[in-house]
């Protein structure tokens, strides 16, 4: 998708490319090695192409959610949802609203000298 996101934004001279990853590249979690490599590959890519078109105007970054209110985490039993909320340091789950809003910053001209950074959307993870 970078290949392709890429080739077009050369044209134009500017554009903003966003990974999502997750925490599990960067801290790696029992039973997810194959998910968490992925996510670490990630990071990796964004850092270096970031690097290898940043003259082209074209900034690269991963957003990186943490525990979110999804389906997903809806159908957790409540003792795991307990669980995983007492390992995040603001003692909550994160929206999709704010990990929405995290991309829009990144997307934005606020962001222009923002390219190969991770930013953690995880309530402190």
């Amino acid at each position: 998708m970078c290949k392709f996101a890429v080739m077009s934004m050369m044209r134009k001279r500017k554009g903003r490319i966003i990974n999502i990853t997750s925490p599990s590249g960067e801290y790696g979690f029992a039973g997810q090695a194959n998910y968490a490599a992925s996510k670490a590959g990630q990071v990796a890519l964004t850092k270096s192409l970031s690097k290898e078109v940043a003259t082209r105007g074209i900034t690269v970054n991963c957003v990186s959610p943490g525990y979110i209110d999804t389906d997903f985490i809806r159908d957790l039993s409540d003792d795991q949802k307990k669980s995983y909320k007492s390992q995040i340091p603001v003692k909550r789950f994160g929206t999709p609203e704010e990990v929405a809003n995290a991309i829009l910053f990144l997307v934005s001209d606020d962001a222009s000298y923002i390219t190969g950074a991770t930013l953690d959307v995880t309530g402190g993870l």
